[in-house]
């Protein structure tokens, strides 16, 4: 299958502390990079998909190395600007056990803060393409990317392009008030929305009930009726609720739920899988990837669904930001063959 996609945000330089290190015992740090829709570009283009990235980075060889981490993955850049001063960074301190991960941001006036509508032909982005992927961290990187967005919203609209929107939301970015107050509006532009609790409390004001993911027990309910209330609310053609049940920081329950125009009354609940975890960042971004390929791919929802939680969980085996599974392992995965035994 062969489909325009494009997602917009910023890639980061990842510096993590080897293994289990803190912080303040690292002599040295691991080098990647990631960020939420860079992500998912990554994962379409390895499922076959014309994934497009659009963002900003600097004119020297860290903006460089940025780039050529996508490409290496068949990601095309034909829309990332070049300018701006620095390429954001972000520090992570992988957690084990019962501590949790640490992530330390410094990406203060990074190049796509910079980044101005008029630097784009927003039509020629979105000319022919089947989906446009965001995240609520991009609006959360300052006005001038706000006004981005909204033009790329406008202009995916206007070409017949559906819209994801994964929630998102990063207290150390911005408040619930200020992420309210841009989330709100710009859900018009959106056909589906992907969410957890949190990101749907803080985001946009809605609660899950009595779910609390670090209690590790789900209100199954509570998330339906979050689900419903949101597509009922925004007028969204589908809604996709991940469930995390985190019992430490190593081992994970892993489902979805999802609502859509065909079944209202009552969602599709995914398989759940226990997962032993070794690299977290970059699940959420795996389950949009798999949803928005499933959904572009497959004949139901249901099925879409499921190779979007079996990718998923794949990914939190992998090191880095990056979801390196081909298909038929998602494939494999998702008809039942998860005992990760040797193939040889």
């Amino acid at each position: 299958m062969s489909a325009k996609v494009v997602t917009m945000g910023e890639i980061m330089l990842r510096l993590s502390t080897p293994g289990f290190s803190r912080f303040v015992q690292a002599q040295s740090f691991d080098v990647n990079y990631g960020g939420g829709e860079a992500n998912v570009a990554v994962s379409l283009a390895n499922y076959g998909l014309d994934s497009y990235f659009v963002s900003k980075l600097p004119s020297n060889e860290i903006g460089q190395s940025a780039i050529n981490s996508l490409r290496r993955y068949g990601v095309r850049t034909d829309y990332v600007v070049r300018g701006g001063d620095r390429v954001g960074i972000y520090f992570l301190e992988t957690g084990a056990s019962q501590r949790a991960s640490k992530v330390i941001y410094d990406r203060v006036n990074s190049a796509v803060t910079t980044l101005e509508s008029s630097e784009l032909d927003w039509n020629k982005v979105f000319e022919g393409a089947k989906w446009f992927h965001w995240t609520g961290i991009t609006p959360a990187l300052g006005k001038k990317v706000q006004g981005c967005l909204k033009a790329a919203c406008v202009a995916a609209k206007k070409n017949g392009t559906k819209i994801s929107a994964d929630l998102n939301y990063r207290a150390k970015l911005w408040t619930t008030k200020e992420a309210q107050t841009v989330m709100v509006p710009l859900m018009e532009y959106v056909d589906v929305c992907i969410a957890n609790e949190e990101d749907a409390e803080k985001s946009l004001g809605f609660n899950a009930g009595t779910t609390n993911v670090e209690s590790a027990k789900l209100d199954e309910k509570g998330y339906f009726n979050l689900a419903q209330k949101l597509k009922e609310k925004f007028n969204f053609e589908a809604v996709a609720i991940t469930l995390r049940e985190s019992f430490s920081a190593s081992r994970n329950g892993w489902s979805a739920l999802l609502i859509d125009d065909k079944n209202c009354k009552k969602p599709y609940r995914s398989k759940r899988y226990a997962i032993e975890i070794v690299d977290r960042v970059g699940g959420g971004d795996s389950f949009a990837s798999g949803l928005i390929y499933g959904l572009l791919s497959r004949s139901n929802t249901k099925e879409a669904l499921e190779f979007a939680v079996a990718t998923s969980c794949l990914k939190h085996t992998i090191l880095g930001d990056f979801n390196l599974v081909s298909i038929s392992e998602v494939e494999k995965l998702a008809k039942g063959s998860g005992s990760g035994r040797v193939e040889r």
